[in-house]
């Protein structure tokens, strides 16, 4: 016993492993199942007197912890993950993962109107009240200025959380001359109690055109070649309403559910950013991405866009 141990150590020790062919043979002749010479020791200890087996049994777990220690050295070295890698096996299917809804019907929204010329433009979340209020033809005693209405985050000046997207069309026209046709999407926000219907952040999209002879029938149509692209056919109709920078103004409702409001701009709206209302007219458009969202989907309340719920996220995924 104590030469064959002898003449075991030598082999482990002169061994050299070039290859992974080298590897598999010194693995195999020494710790193989049924024919592995260190294997075979074990089974050969039961024959050893009770006395010596203890030590032997010793002296065998160490020749096995040095076969095992070669082996790692050679994988380490070699960077050898899985000695049983089979390049023929099929690698493991990857999740996809899923777009928000709000998102896929952001991307679709601008799908939709870059098609017939209009431009993306994005801007501050944080505006001053000129932006927001004053070159909007908002009036200083208007609801929306009140601190029960709008996130105010410094007084005089005053600094606000904008309350709509409309703000990026003023800085936009005061950039650019006309004409142009424009689109923004954004994160707006109001002082509003969180319901199933309303929160106090929301995704709205704003659109505008501004030329020569633009007309309330362009308006019309273009808020028709919207609906028609999201919803296929469907009942729509204008109802006269108000609104501080469009004159005349309109709501847009399907199968009489309000979902944007609509409108010329106002002339005024057009003096403050230096554009001549006598040669140019434009007409401007906003809606609600989550209510059209819910409309789409079929859904009923709109705080489960912001819960995190992956339950309701991976329904999403094969939505893009």
């Amino acid at each position: 016993m104590d030469k064959k141990i002898d003449k075991i150590k030598k082999y482990i020790k002169y061994f050299h492993i070039k290859t992974s062919d080298d590897l598999n043979s010194f693995r195999g002749k020494l710790l193989g199942k049924k024919k592995g010479i260190i294997t075979i020791l074990f089974k050969e200890l039961k024959d050893i007197s009770i006395y010596k087996r203890k030590n032997y049994g010793i002296i065998i777990n160490e020749l096995k912890k040095e076969v095992q220690k070669k082996i790692f050295h050679y994988k380490s070295k070699n960077n050898i993950q899985n000695e049983k890698y089979d390049p023929t096996i099929p690698g493991k299917s990857i999740e996809l993962g899923s777009i928000h809804p709000l998102s896929i019907m952001k991307n679709r929204i601008i799908d939709i109107f870059l098609k017939i010329g209009f431009t993306y433009v994005d801007g501050p979340e944080i505006e001053d009240d000129w932006h927001n209020f004053t070159a909007l033809n908002i009036p200083i005693y208007h609801p929306s200025r009140d601190m029960q209405d709008t996130f105010f985050l410094y007084k005089n000046p005053d600094i606000l959380l904008r309350t709509h997207t409309s703000s990026i069309q003023i800085r936009y026209m005061k950039k650019y001359s006309p004409p142009f046709r424009v689109l923004s999407i954004g994160k707006v926000y109001r002082n509003e109690t969180i319901s199933s219907h309303s929160n106090f952040m929301f995704h709205q999209a704003e659109g505008f055109y501004i030329d020569k002879k633009v007309s309330f029938s362009d308006l019309k149509q273009t808020v028709h070649y919207l609906i028609t692209s999201l919803f296929g056919k469907a009942k729509i109709r204008f109802r006269p309403s108000y609104f501080p920078f469009t004159e005349p103004s309109a709501e847009v409702d399907i199968k009489w559910l309000e979902i944007m409001g609509c409108g010329m701009i106002d002339p005024e709206v057009l003096k403050n950013v230096n554009i001549d209302p006598e040669i140019y007219y434009g007409f401007a458009f906003g809606l609600g991405i989550e209510r059209l969202t819910l409309m789409i989907y079929h859904m009923k309340d709109i705080r489960i866009y912001f819960d995190n719920d992956i339950r309701f996220l991976k329904q999403f995924k094969y939505e893009f």
